[in-house]
């Protein structure tokens, strides 16, 4: 592990990453999802790909990379964007798992992995809008302090900066930049997901031109809990590099 600092928008951030195989090429770069880290991402991919420069990266606010600023997507984006200058690597992969497929996207790698990403708002089910309208009429009264029993296990323990940052990325609608995408993209998605439900996969794949769409058994984590997964994955960017030409 070791951690280096970048500039963005007049602030310094200081991001923790990991790199394998530094002599390789070309880059592989893994971004996690919210309530995760590169830890994870590591675990998944980390003995997969040997002839490529992996680069696993926690995001700001989540693992080793500290933050308490309220930041969109956008600026996560410029911020990794900033990292990756400082490390003087331009990833010709950028592979994304939940929120961090949105990163990813706004990244615009040659060629774009998308694990189960977010992007596709999800309709909640009457629970969980019962449970917010709840909360609503709790606020004015000085129970914010309940908020903890209503918010999502993803938001637990986060900082205002961070809760905010939540609140203001879980549901957006990111069809338009999926559809701005022209670089090559490759799905991978969890049968069984229902963070991200498999026809928000399909949504995506619809919007993106030289998108394909390879839907495998098991949840939002089906990379992580499933081996063989990770290693069709694996092959799937193999065969991509190896057969990608410009458009």
């Amino acid at each position: 592990m070791a951690l280096r600092s970048c500039r963005f928008q007049d602030r310094e951030y200081t991001l923790s990453y990991e790199i394998l195989h530094p002599g390789k090429e070309p880059t592989v770069l893994f971004l996690h999802g919210w309530g995760s880290n590169k830890e994870l991402m590591r675990q998944a991919f980390g003995t997969l790909l040997p002839q490529f420069r992996h680069l696993y990266l926690d995001l700001p606010g989540f693992g080793k990379s500290p933050n308490e600023r309220f930041l969109s997507t956008a600026d996560y984006a410029g911020i990794v964007h900033a990292f990756l200058q400082e490390l003087g690597m331009a990833p010709e992969v950028v592979a994304g798992h939940s929120f961090g497929g949105k990163v990813a996207t706004l990244l615009d790698p040659p060629l774009l992995v998308l694990l189960s990403s977010a992007g596709i708002p999800v309709p909640k089910p009457l629970s969980v809008r019962l449970k917010i309208a709840f909360f609503k009429t709790l606020k004015p009264l000085g129970l914010a302090k309940v908020r903890d029993l209503f918010v999502s296990a993803d938001a637990k323990g986060m900082n205002p900066g961070m809760y905010e940052t939540f609140k203001a990325t879980v549901n957006e609608d990111f069809s338009d930049r999926f559809a701005e995408y022209r670089g090559r993209a490759l799905l991978f998605w969890g049968k069984e997901d229902t963070a991200t439900p498999l026809w928000t996969a399909e949504r995506i794949a619809q919007l993106m031109p030289r998108a394909t769409l390879e839907p495998m058994e098991g949840d939002h984590y089906f990379f992580l809990k499933n081996p063989k997964n990770a290693a069709g994955i694996a092959r799937g960017i193999e065969t991509a590099l190896q057969t990608n030409t410009p458009s």
